[in-house]
């Protein structure tokens, strides 16, 4: 080990070949920023504004959950668009539901709904939290989210992909920005 490192720093032999930063040509690294541009400055506002998310499991196959786990790895990283998870409902902009609805976490959604502030957006994600999905007739299950809570968006899927929901929380940026108006 020790004499091959001895040879590669002895013949400066490198793995990986330096650039040339005087003749190097920026102009493939700008962005195209066109489409961002044609934007309505409500829609970029509505857009630049961060998002915090309260993730809430009411009794999902845990699907749900490995996509939003995914969220946070370096392939989606919804952080870059301002959106972040939150351990409390309080902070929360958005009520983001997995799972059809239990017996033994229909309480707890009610007080995490209602410890939500307003305006708040919530979201049923997965087929579950949708239509009840084939646990909609189970004993323990007592139906779909919003036969308890209002919901503002669904995201259907068994999973659903992590590129619709990405899709689904920036539709909540809109959503929230309307409500704010409405409400304001």
């Amino acid at each position: 080990m020790f004499d091959l490192l001895k040879v590669l720093i002895t013949k400066r032999i490198t793995v990986e070949n330096i650039p040339d930063l005087k003749n190097l040509d920026v102009s493939i690294f700008e962005k195209d920023l066109s489409k961002v541009c044609q934007l309505e400055p409500a829609v970029k506002q509505a857009l630049s504004r961060s998002l915090l998310v309260r993730h809430l499991d009411t009794g999902s196959c845990n699907a749900e959950e490995a996509e939003l786990i995914a969220l946070s790895n370096s392939i989606y990283d919804i952080s870059r668009f301002g959106i972040e998870f939150t351990a409390s409902p309080r902070h929360a902009d958005v009520l983001a539901v997995t799972g059809p609805v239990t017996r033994h976490l229909k309480i707890a959604m009610e007080r995490t709904y209602k410890a939500t502030p307003k305006p708040k957006i919530i979201i049923a994600i997965g087929d579950g939290a949708c239509n009840g999905s084939v646990y909609e007739k189970t004993y323990a299950c007592l139906g779909r989210v919003d036969q308890f809570i209002p919901v503002d968006l669904y995201i259907p899927g068994n999973p659903p992909t992590p590129e619709e929901v990405i899709k689904g929380f920036l539709v909540c940026k809109m959503l929230l920005a309307k409500k704010e108006k409405k409400n304001g």
